[in-house]
């Protein structure tokens, strides 16, 4: 069968798989079976895949069937414009998670610091770090999988990341020595345990502990809140992503903890999904 046929959605003949997915997917799974460009598929449309290429098909569109995220299929995703790579180890980037880029450049000084807690892919530190080369950022996880992931994506797209393992704050001391800075951003787990969305689409094959801090989805938020301030410069900011139905929780605890200007911002689809606020 050729490449023409398999994007418009037809199915593989004799294999025996399910139905072809809709013509971009299709196109996506061509592309990386067959290491070609899109561009490069058009042109050799009539191609006939060979039986190695039509198994390695098959199998990809049967885990696709099964609700396999396309991300981890094909090991890549795009976020704020660069291309990431991507594997079962770390979360997928989502387009929400761009409004805590745009909140922390916003607030970055030339030449300031950033703390990216948490970091997984590295998709925001390595975001902040290619569009303000200027800055010192730092990253740290917990996971060496995930770090391992994020430094494969800060060379990929050409910035220099200073990548700690590190429980939350705890490779970076506690004493008055110890870097502070200008920003602190943080992307943690967040979903309450037993929340029936973990049990539903792509969440179900992303790592459990990047998702859910198997409690009451908060404890992670407090942690980071309750330990940022020795870590901030004078009037440094901490920016939280956090669930839909978060932001007054996220703001008491800001509020309780003495930050100033505490403040939620909205996403594209209008729902509160970035609380933060900054020390005197």
């Amino acid at each position: 069968m050729t490449f023409r046929a398999i994007a418009a959605g037809s199915t593989l003949g004799a294999l025996q798989v399910k139905p072809l997915l809709g013509p971009l997917e299709n196109r996506m799974l061509l592309c990386h079976v067959l290491g070609l460009s899109r561009v490069q598929l058009i042109t050799q449309s009539e191609r006939v895949l060979n039986p190695d290429e039509a198994a390695q098909l098959s199998n990809l569109i049967e885990r696709r069937w099964n609700g396999e995220p396309m991300a981890y299929l094909i090991g890549q995703r795009e976020f704020y414009g660069l291309p990431f790579h991507i594997n079962e180890a770390v979360l997928i980037p989502r387009p929400d998670t761009e409004l805590l880029v745009d909140l922390a450049l916003a607030r970055l000084p030339q030449r300031g610091s950033v703390l990216d807690m948490g970091t997984g892919s590295g998709a925001i530190a390595v975001a902040l770090a290619h569009t303000r080369p200027d800055a010192q950022v730092t990253a740290l996880d917990v996971s060496p999988a995930a770090l391992a992931v994020a430094r494969r994506n800060a060379d990929l797209n050409c910035v220099t990341l200073n990548l700690l393992q590190s429980d939350w704050y705890d490779a970076l001391g506690q004493h008055e020595q110890s870097q502070r800075f200008d920003v602190i951003v943080a992307n943690p787990p967040y979903i309450a345990s037993g929340d029936v969305h973990l049990s539903q689409g792509d969440l179900r094959f992303e790592p459990i502990i990047a998702l859910t801090d198997h409690c009451d989805g908060l404890s992670a938020l407090r942690r980071i809140v309750q330990g940022a301030a020795p870590h901030l410069a004078p009037h440094g900011w901490l920016l939280l992503e956090h669930g839909y139905d978060q932001s007054e929780a996220v703001r008491a605890l800001l509020n309780d903890g003495g930050y100033l200007e505490v403040q939620s911002w909205q996403d594209l689809a209008g729902i509160a999904r970035v609380s933060g606020g900054r020390v005197a």
